[in-house]
C-alpha cells in the first residue's frame, strides 16, 4: 500500500506545473516567523525532488536564505465538482541551491518561458530535499509518506539519466507520430505539434506551444531499454484507443 500511494503521490506531484510554496518569514522582515505562501513554477529531478527557479529579489527566496525549511502544496483537484474530494499532496523539506546545469535544463525544458530569465544574475535553481509528505487522495483517504516514498533511489534513475537526451531527441526526430498519439489518444489533447520535453522513471512530459501534458508509465522505467519497451507499449495502447 505504501508503495502504491507513493507512486500515486509522485505522479500527482510530477504532473503539476506549479505549486504553492510556504516559507517562514525571515527575522527583521514583514511577517517574521509567520508562514508565507506564494505561487511558484515547479520542475522535477529524475529522483522526484522538486525544482524551483526563483529570484533573489523575491520574498520567498529571502526567507529560504534565512531558513531553508519549506512546504509545497501540489493541487490535483481541478475538474472535481467538489474540490475537497480531489487529490492533493503537501510535502515538507529543505530548499537548497543547486548549480547542476542538467537540472536547470530540465526546468527550462518543462517551462520554456523560463529561458527568458534563467540567465539573469538574480535567478538561481533550488532543489527541495523532501523529508516527508501528506497525501489526501480523496475524502477520508489520508496517508503520511516518508521521504523514500517520494524520492527515488539512485538505482532507479542513474542509467536513465545518462540516456535521457538521446531518448527525447530520438522520439521527437524519428517518432513524432508516436508522441502525437500519446497526447491525442491517451491524454485527450488536441493535435498541435506535440514534443517530448522530459522523461523520468515515472513518466514523461509533453508540450505543444503553451500546452503541456504528463504521460504516466505503467511501471518504473530505470534505463533506456525499459524506456523503449514502455514507449512502444504505449503506442500500441494509443492505436487501440
Amino acid at each position: 500500500m505504501t508503495d502504491d500511494i507513493g507512486v500515486t503521490a509522485r505522479r500527482l506531484m510530477r504532473a503539476c506545473a506549479q505549486a504553492t510554496l510556504a516559507t517562514l518569514g525571515r527575522p527583521g522582515g514583514d511577517g517574521a516567523g509567520f508562514p508565507s505562501p506564494s505561487l511558484v513554477l515547479t520542475g522535477f529531478a529524475l529522483d522526484g525532488s522538486p525544482l524551483l527557479l526563483i529570484s533573489a529579489l523575491a520574498e520567498h527566496t529571502k526567507n529560504l536564505e534565512a531558513d531553508p525549511r519549506c512546504g509545497l502544496l501540489f493541487d490535483g483537484t481541478a475538474g472535481h465538482a467538489d474540490r475537497l474530494t480531489g487529490p492533493r499532496l503537501s510535502v515538507q523539506g529543505r530548499a537548497l541551491r543547486d548549480d547542476d546545469p542538467g537540472l536547470r535544463q530540465r526546468f527550462i525544458a518543462r517551462h520554456p518561458s523560463a529561458a527568458a530569465y534563467a540567465g539573469f544574475g538574480d535567478f538561481s535553481l533550488w532543489r527541495v530535499e523532501v523529508l516527508r509528505g501528506h497525501m489526501v487522495a480523496g475524502f477520508g483517504r489520508i496517508h503520511g509518506l516518508a521521504a523514500d516514498a517520494l524520492r527515488l533511489d539512485g538505482a532507479d534513475w542513474t542509467e536513465l539519466a545518462a540516456r535521457q537526451d538521446d531518448i527525447i531527441g530520438h522520439m521527437n526526430d524519428d517518432h513524432a507520430d508516436a508522441v502525437s498519439l500519446y497526447a491525442t489518444k491517451l491524454l485527450g489533447q488536441p493535435a498541435c505539434g506535440w514534443r517530448l520535453t522530459g522523461i523520468d522513471p515515472d513518466g514523461c512530459d509533453l508540450r505543444a506551444g503553451e500546452l503541456s501534458a504528463r504521460l504516466d508509465f505503467g511501471g518504473r522505467v530505470r534505463d533506456a531499454d525499459m524506456a523503449r519497451a514502455e514507449l512502444v507499449r504505449l503506442v500500441g495502447v494509443a492505436r487501440r484507443t
